[in-house]
């Protein structure tokens, strides 16, 4: 049994927290909506009333929060991780933020006697639930190894992909992909439509073929049933985008078709349906053919 602090419990920390339960750990979480952490408590973690007192005596610390600035606030400061975590404690952030800020809170871990491993995960929220997200993993191969026995009951395809902030980048591409397929499939769905084709039995058969994919058979039926229940929320997939495109920038890498899906994606958050699942890149789709919402 590990004794783990996990900082955040949304929607993808929260069951990876009470996997770590089930699978016997001792769990502490924190969130900033105390609910959250009471969740936790009832599957068997314990509650923390700050990331302090989450932190002491944790040999390993996973963090899964929105954005770089969320990941500075609850490492720094007086009543972070860095000043409060044991010396030697494995420091996992599960977050999706920039490269260059994982490289850099990595080396602050450091000075801080931790060992941090950047890890961001993939396969959303039911991936969380069922325990096999994908993590792509950047820090040193040592602490890699020492983490492994977390990460297994978390994910199912562990990867360790380089140095500190690898991981990020490698979360960046996923992220570029997994926007460019929803795209896709949304246009592929309005035009099956249109021709007033089975859609079940088309994306059946598609996904079959080249064209399957976990996103077609992950977000197809949501576009089908126009179920746009948060997984993983549009206002956050146009945070990530914001990342890759910066980073393709300043590598001088010209990702013309992830430029054009960032900005749909843009331009649904600026309309207001930021708290949808990605897969609502569907409605855009629709309202620029003009189509029926159903």
């Amino acid at each position: 049994m590990t004794r783990i602090a996990v900082i955040g419990l949304g929607i993808m920390g929260l069951p990876m927290a009470k996997n770590l339960v089930a699978a016997g750990h001792d769990v502490v979480g924190f969130n900033r909506s105390p609910e959250k952490a009471q969740t936790l408590a009832e599957a068997g973690g314990t509650a923390a009333d700050s990331v302090a007192d989450a932190v002491k005596g944790a040999e390993a610390i996973i963090t899964m929060v929105p954005d770089s600035p969320d990941v500075r606030a609850v490492v720094e400061g007086d009543d972070g991780v860095f000043a409060n975590a044991d010396n030697g404690a494995l420091w996992i952030d599960a977050s999706t933020i920039r490269p260059d800020i994982a490289g850099e809170l990595a080396d602050a871990a450091r000075n801080a006697g931790l060992r941090p491993l950047d890890a961001p995960v993939s396969g959303g929220e039911q991936g969380a639930v069922d325990g096999v997200l994908s993590i792509m993993v950047g820090g040193e191969n040592a602490d890699f190894e020492a983490a492994k026995d977390v990460l297994d009951v978390v994910g199912s395809t562990i990867v360790h992909v380089g140095p500190s902030g690898s991981g990020q980048t490698v979360k960046a591409a996923n992220q570029l992909i997994v926007a460019g397929n929803i795209e896709l499939l949304a246009e592929a769905v309005v035009f099956l439509e249109a021709y007033g084709v089975d859609t079940d039995a088309a994306l059946k058969v598609l996904g079959g073929g080249l064209a399957g994919s976990k996103v077609l058979d992950q977000k197809g039926q949501k576009m089908l049933d126009r179920n746009f229940d948060p997984g993983f929320r549009l206002a956050l997939h146009n945070k990530d985008m914001g990342i890759v495109t910066a980073a393709a920038r300043e590598a001088g890498v010209t990702i013309p078709l992830g430029g054009l899906v960032a900005q749909l994606v843009s331009a649904l958050v600026a309309r207001g349906d930021g708290g949808l699942d990605h897969s609502g890149l569907f409605k855009l789709a629709q309202d620029l053919s003009g189509t029926d919402q159903k």
